[in-house]
């Protein structure tokens, strides 16, 4: 950003040139202009900060009566977004400290605002928490945040409560526990039984088409990131005597950390996670294979079955290592006790 807000890209930029035997004022013959998305108070306040040129030089009296062959230019500053608030939403928290504050995130609960969702995260919720001691480094709409959980996942999640806490967990989870203690252990609940009861799935993740979902990528490809889970089949449900199951309880330890890389590395080997719309759509007839009550419950699921199930640091003051876990939430635990009958 630049100190002046009106200093745009051309992108931003609205040029209009006056018709002749036009009589109206500047901030009526802009808004006019502009159509439905800008009011003409929101034009004064333009013309009154200098966003507003007439052949090249400043405009800044609003009541100005435009002339006709006259060139116009309106700069727009770019959108800044509000900075959230605190909300007094429910936490369950399992450590706290003057470091760090460690949560059970419930399913339905977007980490940070962005998007569709600018109130009613995560960030608001430790906001009101904790005040203003969150750490700053992740900037004003993600205070302390420093890994993520997809708003259905459940589960372990650490949140900075200081920079220096910051810093120190950023930098265990890039090490990816190559060298530390940090460990992420996970728990999904998957469509049939890999055919290993141990295995590593190794495939690079990239944005898919659309932009939204992450796909599987060749590894020369310009967007390919090395994305490594492994899994350990802990239940099998509806075991048949060939072997195959209509359903598992698996545990997935990661790598590395890419957006959904669990959800697609377990479609890639064509087991996607139950409850899973955007990556295993296509086995939702699966759930006509299911008795009562585990179809219903099946049909009913509102999300993709996966929960951080455990989380090992290092603490960033005392250097000592910390484990914290939390058991199935009651949905899948639910969805597991119907499958096993």
């Amino acid at each position: 950003m630049t100190d002046d807000p009106f200093k745009q890209t051309q992108a931003d930029r609205k040029d209009f040139l006056v018709p002749e035997g036009t009589k109206e004022r500047l901030d009526a013959f802009i808004a006019r202009e502009m159509g439905d998305g800008v009011s003409r108070t929101r034009v004064k306040a333009l013309i009154n900060a200098g966003a507003v040129s007439i052949d090249g030089k400043p405009a800044t009296e609003p009541s100005r009566k435009v002339k006709g062959g006259e060139a116009i230019s309106l700069i727009m500053p770019e959108a800044e977004d509000a900075e959230p608030e605190g909300e007094d939403i429910p936490l369950e928290i399992l450590h706290e400290d003057g470091d760090i504050i460690v949560i059970n995130k419930q399913a339905g609960l977007v980490v940070h605002p962005g998007a569709g969702n600018w109130t009613g995260t995560l960030v608001n919720a430790l906001i009101h928490h904790c005040g203003d001691t969150l750490s700053g480094i992740g900037g004003v709409k993600r205070p302390g945040i420093v890994h993520r959980l997809d708003k259905d996942t459940t589960g372990v999640m650490v949140v900075a409560k200081n920079d220096a806490a910051h810093q120190s967990l950023a930098a265990q989870f890039a090490d990816h526990g190559r060298t530390g203690p940090l460990q992420r252990a996970y728990k999904a609940l998957i469509w049939g039984r890999p055919k290993m009861l141990h295995g590593t799935i190794d495939a690079p993740l990239g944005r898919a088409p659309d932009r939204i979902r992450r796909a599987v990528k060749r590894a020369d490809s310009a967007d390919a990131d090395f994305a490594i889970t492994h899994y350990t089949v802990e239940r099998r449900f509806g075991e048949k005597p060939d072997g195959s199951a209509l359903a598992s309880l698996v545990e997935c330890r990661l790598e590395t950390g890419r957006t959904h890389q669990i959800r697609v590395h377990m479609a890639h080997i064509g087991h996607p996670l139950i409850g899973d719309n955007m990556y295993g759509g296509g086995f939702k007839t699966k759930v006509n294979l299911l008795e009562e009550p585990a179809a219903s419950l099946v049909r009913g699921f509102p999300r993709q079955a996966l929960h951080a199930a455990l989380l090992v640091i290092e603490h960033p003051s005392t250097g000592e290592e910390m484990r914290f876990e939390a058991p199935l939430p009651a949905d899948m635990a639910a969805l597991c006790a119907a499958f096993e009958g």
